[in-house]
């Protein structure tokens, strides 16, 4: 995944989950926020970030807000580039090396599911969830109560039920991962959801990236302790 046009930049504040004031060649502009998690951690005052610079004059903003240095850190912020980076990463074949379908955005019950995917032999749904929050190389999720996430869960507990494979992603938008675990002081019932998915049979995976200001790409398996 590659982003044009991305320059550096400065924080200053986000009065709104969508909207963050920055600092850019020496004038603050807003930008848009790719990421409506709360972020407290990284986005802090007088940060350094990554912006992508947009020309369409039809934007209510001329800059998208990407990546986040935090410490030695760089942390790819962008909500919408997991699905991404997902989707190239299987067309390697390293996951399943039999692939012959993928389909995107599929509905299973009540959820609509990240991907729906046909090897030789198997047919599997996935979801995936891309995992910013980071605390002494331990990375977590979810950053903020996700009911959402739990039903997701629910569902691939089902799709299991029923036949089908089942896979959680986590897809951690950084390096430097001791190991991935759930929130479980956010919210408890996310990792009680999370822990019945492993017994059920659901496949849950957590991998790293490399990222840099203008690009992102899963690069290895990360340990799970739930």
């Amino acid at each position: 995944m590659y982003y044009p046009n991305i320059q550096q930049a400065v924080f200053l504040e986000r009065p709104n989950r969508f909207i963050a004031h920055i600092l850019v060649e020496g004038k603050e502009q807003l930008c848009h926020v790719k990421n409506t998690g709360r972020c407290k951690e990284l986005l802090i005052p007088n940060t350094t970030i990554y912006v992508q610079h947009h020309d369409n004059p039809n934007r209510k903003t001329k800059y998208s807000l990407i990546a986040v240095q935090k410490g030695e850190l760089l942390i790819n912020m962008d909500s919408q580039v997991p699905n991404q980076i997902v989707a190239e990463w299987l067309k390697t074949g390293k996951l399943f090396p039999d692939l012959k379908l993928v389909k995107p955005e599929t509905v299973f019950g009540s959820s609509r599911f990240d991907f729906y995917l046909e090897t030789s032999q198997k047919k599997i749904f996935m979801e995936v969830k891309g995992c910013t929050l980071e605390q002494n190389g331990v990375m977590m999720f979810p950053d903020a109560p996700t009911q959402r996430g739990v039903k997701h869960i629910q569902e691939l507990i089902l799709a299991k039920q029923q036949g089908y494979d089942a896979y959680l992603i986590f897809v951690i938008q950084m390096k430097g991962a001791r190991y991935f675990t759930p929130n479980r002081l956010t919210h408890p019932e996310f990792a009680d959801v999370l822990l019945q998915a492993e017994k059920a049979g659901v496949n849950i995976l957590a991998v790293d990236c490399m990222v840099m200001p203008d690009s992102i790409e899963i690069d290895q398996q990360v340990l799970i302790q739930l």
